[in-house]
């Protein structure tokens, strides 16, 4: 294969930043990827793809990553550790396909803009937590809910029979459903008044703005712009990173603890570790979008942040305890969400069908069980600074692997680093106050829900560029020449025949979901998902067209050597000069050089 170098084709030159550092400790890079298992919209949709799955629906997901989770991590990690550049310029290795970081650029952003949601509703019970009784307790909600209205909340439910009575017309007498709702719930609704009676409103209704989610979300974007003011280093930043998933696990565990003692929890415990076979079934669809998770919201962020390993950084072994690490944290809020589950399951009358309206778990229903325990402000501070840290992990950890792959790209925007940072900060915080209203509190999840057939096209797109055109040989080489150990051919089976199956199946089921979601879903959502998740896939076969317009020969000629590695080599120079050694070529800065065309 004929490896081209941008003298060759009259580009201009792939100029590597020097200055962009590496993280002041290996595991940086381990945290930075737990962190990515912190995206918690994950549990929002739980609804659709989880509903009361066990352990027994996560083991699919070992299976999963033994077929290709793993193996796509590390080529993801051989990508940016490799070329020491972010998701945009490690497609030096197929400039064709160079529009495919861009499109990871746009998926992150579309995830960027709605995530502060998930950091303004914790600090909307932070700072609501000062009150000496906690505003939705059911003594709290005494000064703002209607008690004289007809809804029924766990506080004012009585479990009589008289109550769940009905009389028919012709006089016999049945039983109802009682619905009962969420004193905490309630209390994130009536923020918005078309949510006092549902958490759907109604789409023909005007917007209406939560000044008091604005301020959350001004305060979201202000913490940060201060972080990356003063950890803008990526030595800095991977410290901090590391200290606040530290933080975060240590917090859940606290809270996990605490949770063992609520009304249910023991009985949530035992209903998710009890093996059941549908939950093997369900599990084996549903942790398609589990896997999804692992590579980041805009999929190209582990790429980004193996970047700042070093050269010689084992991302086979990494690559495992990535996919160990992040599932232990999918099971430890799993475990969480089934004990506030059962919780409300307690509630429930035993003779008569009674449900409880247990909105965003996680977010919204577990104040009030928060609620009933003792120093319940204490531990209303400490589960929701546990969230909070979380939403801040993945939107610092997604800019941050935005930033570095435009200034990788784009040498003359290195001089103005910090103008574009809180440019981009500062452009995203204004997009996100759209999800300030009450179609964009709700409807969010068809953003989160349009990844699974993204990424799904992108991984299939990556297979293709690695294992076919870059050749699966030259890959196999370059792996070994950079860790000193091969990569077994039984993987590259798998990833060249069997995990596109499975991947073309996820992309067909993301499709599908997709498609549902929008169909009940805000317009506005709609054309936020068109603009910055449909047309950038369309940047993909347009900037390959663009690099052939600027190729010459035939039209085939042009695809070929578009398609070929160009300026593809290690940064540094020691390594640089190893790498032209074992290829057999002396000086890949000013020629072409050529190796034996290989058969894939």
């Amino acid at each position: 294969m004929v490896y081209e170098t941008s003298y060759g084709t009259g580009q201009k030159p792939f100029s590597p930043d020097l200055d962009r550092g590496k993280w002041e400790k290996p595991t940086d890079f381990l945290f930075a990827c737990f962190g990515l298992a912190l995206k918690l919209d994950i549990f929002v949709a739980s609804y659709w793809f989880f509903f009361d799955m066990g352990i027994c629906g996560i083991l699919p997901y070992y299976i999963y990553m033994v077929i290709y989770l793993v193996p796509i991590l590390v080529i993801h990690s051989f990508m940016g550790q490799f070329s020491s550049s972010g998701f945009i310029s490690a497609f030096r290795v197929s400039p064709f396909f160079k529009g495919m970081g861009y499109v990871s650029t746009f998926l992150t952003i579309s995830m960027l803009i709605y995530y502060g949601i998930f950091a303004a509703v914790p600090l909307l019970f932070i700072i609501n937590s000062v009150h000496p009784t906690l505003p939705w307790s059911c003594e709290g909600m005494k000064s703002w809910h209607n008690e004289s209205s007809d809804q029924l909340t766990i506080c004012n439910f009585s479990k009589t029979e008289e109550d769940l009575l009905y009389l028919n017309d012709n006089g016999t007498v049945d039983y109802y459903t009682k619905i009962l709702h969420v004193p905490s719930v309630l209390y994130f609704q009536k923020h918005f008044d078309t949510l006092d009676e549902s958490r759907f409103p109604d789409l023909s209704r005007e917007y209406e703005l939560s000044w008091h989610f604005v301020g959350f979300f001004i305060l979201v974007w202000a913490i940060i712009g201060f972080i990356f003011y003063k950890f803008s280093e990526t030595a800095k930043f991977g410290k901090l990173l590391r200290f606040m998933v530290l933080i975060t696990l240590g917090l859940l565990g606290v809270c996990f603890v605490r949770f063992l003692f609520l009304p249910g929890s023991i009985n949530g415990l035992l209903n998710y570790l009890t093996p059941r076979r549908e939950d093997l079934i369900m599990g084996s669809g549903s942790t398609f979008i589990m896997v999804l998770q692992a590579f980041g919201a805009g999929w190209g962020s582990v790429m980004a942040l193996s970047s700042f390993n070093g050269f010689k950084t084992n991302i086979m072994s990494y690559s495992w305890i990535i996919s160990f690490g992040q599932i232990f944290i999918y099971i430890f809020f799993g475990l969480v969400t089934f004990m506030l589950e059962h919780y409300y399951e307690e509630m429930k009358t035993e003779n008569f069908d009674t449900h409880v309206i247990n909105h965003w778990l996680l977010f919204l229903s577990s104040a009030s069980a928060l609620a009933s325990m003792e120093w319940p402000n204490m531990w209303t501070v400490i589960y929701y600074s546990m969230l909070l840290l979380a939403a801040l992990i993945v939107m610092i950890t997604q800019i941050f692997t935005v930033l570095t792959s435009v200034f990788d790209e784009f040498e003359g925007l290195r001089k103005y680093k910090q103008e574009v940072t809180f440019g981009l900060i500062g452009g995203l915080a204004l997009c996100s106050f759209f999800f300030c209203t009450n179609h964009g509190i709700v409807y969010f999840s068809a953003l989160a829900l349009d990844a699974i057939w993204s990424h799904s096209i992108l991984h299939l797109l990556l297979l293709l560029v690695v294992l076919w055109i870059y050749g699966r040989e030259r890959f196999q080489r370059d792996i070994e020449f950079m860790l000193g150990q091969p990569f077994a051919s039984w993987k590259i089976f798998i990833l060249r025949f069997i995990a596109p199956l499975i991947l073309i199946v996820s992309l067909l089921m993301g499709i599908a979901v997709a498609l549902m979601e929008h169909s009940y879903s805000s317009m506005i959502v709609l054309v936020i998902s068109v603009f910055l998740v449909v047309i950038p896939l369309l940047v993909i076969p347009g900037y390959g067209l663009y690099n052939m317009y600027q190729s010459t020969g035939s039209c085939w000629e042009r695809f070929r050597r578009t398609c070929r590695p160009t300026d593809w080599y290690p940064v540094e120079m020691e390594h640089r000069q190893q790498y032209e050694e074992a290829v057999g070529n002396t000086d890949v800065t000013h020629q072409l050089f050529e190796v034996t065309d290989e058969v894939n």
